[in-house]
């Protein structure tokens, strides 16, 4: 292991499309950073590759190596062997049985490494030095390309029985209804609601959102962008400029996910919850209003209404200040 103990620490956010890589000194600020495309179509190992590089990218804008690192924590998605580091699935990034610990310390100067889920590094950031204010018993929402969640119970991070504690995008809404509208993150996520509002417009719902794409593509310069692919932005730009179809999906969705959080609130008498990831961000607080509302008519007892929301503060930092972190509370336990 590596012996350094500069107070540097390595974290870094794992996504299927994006990684990002952030060098976190001892007071909590990122001195370093790098991003990069994720390729995962390329493989484990090339993947690999790209994060220790991304590593050593940070690492010299923050004027060290990666040898003066002591240790990396990393939030991947997926089911998460935390003991052995190893991220047992992760189908956005087409992995399975990977041991990202010891393959990660490999290639950074066998520098420990802290491996989480995604969502669950992104929620502890946030609680610790964001939105959460260090709230002992807090849920945690992430509503991106999916929708993820995690729990932080007597202020540590709940993995559960079988590591998978807070995945609240799972949750079975219509056992009904085709597959793909069956589950909460079939419905709330940024994926989901984008393809219910192009869905509608090709059935001749009547909407401003192309309008508005075709618009930043000309400010921008660029090609066309097909509308199943526009991104956060564009729907909080045409839900802000009052398009009816994009605030009925986006009022639909949001009153599902608040129902679904009601009864994690019911369940675990939980006071406080966060909401993340890009939709949360692009929309703001009219989303996470309409999340609440929804939750607090819900919710048992009467009482519980009195549940705590809030938006991210760190927004994309989140993630990765959160394996920085954990890496460095954990690091006792690796040396």
């Amino acid at each position: 292991m590596n012996p350094t103990n500069t107070g540097l620490v390595v974290g870094i956010d794992l996504g299927g499309t994006n990684l990002q890589v952030g060098v976190v000194d001892q007071a909590n600020s990122i001195v370093g950073r790098s991003k990069k495309k994720t390729k995962a179509e390329k493989g484990p190992e090339s993947v690999l590759d790209r994060i220790a590089e991304a590593v050593a990218e940070a690492c010299e804008e923050a004027g060290c190596t990666t040898g003066d690192l002591s240790a990396i924590g990393i939030g991947a998605p997926g089911a998460i062997d935390f003991a052995r580091g190893v991220v047992l699935e992760a189908p956005n990034l087409r992995w399975n049985d990977v041991h990202l610990a010891r393959e990660l310390s490999a290639r950074c100067a066998n520098t420990p490494v802290v491996v989480d889920n995604d969502v669950n590094v992104a929620i502890y950031g946030e609680n610790r030095l964001g939105a959460g204010n260090n709230a002992e018993n807090v849920l945690g929402v992430w509503c991106g390309t999916g929708v993820g969640g995690g729990l932080i119970l007597n202020g540590e991070l709940y993995h559960g029985g079988f590591g998978s504690a807070g995945e609240i995008g799972q949750t079975l809404l219509f056992p009904n209804a085709p597959l793909t509208y069956r589950l909460l993150e079939d419905v709330c996520s940024r994926t989901a609601v984008t393809r219910r509002i192009v869905t509608l417009i090709e059935q001749n719902h009547p909407s401003i959102l192309p309008e508005i794409s075709a618009r930043r593509d000309a400010e921008k310069e660029r090609k066309r962008t097909p509308l199943r692919q526009i991104g956060s932005s564009v729907i909080a730009q045409a839900y802000d400029e009052g398009d009816k179809l994009t605030r009925d999906v986006i009022h639909e969705s949001a009153d599902l996910l608040g129902r679904a959080i009601s009864n994690v609130v019911t369940l675990l008498a939980l006071p406080d919850v966060i909401l993340g990831g890009g939709l949360t961000e692009a929309l703001g607080q009219p989303w996470v209003e309409h999340v609440a509302a929804s939750c607090r008519e819900h919710v048992f007892p009467k009482a519980a209404a009195q549940v705590r929301f809030a938006a991210t503060t760190l927004e994309d930092r989140a993630g990765l200040l959160g394996a920085a972190l954990l890496a460095r509370e954990r690091l006792p336990q690796l040396v």
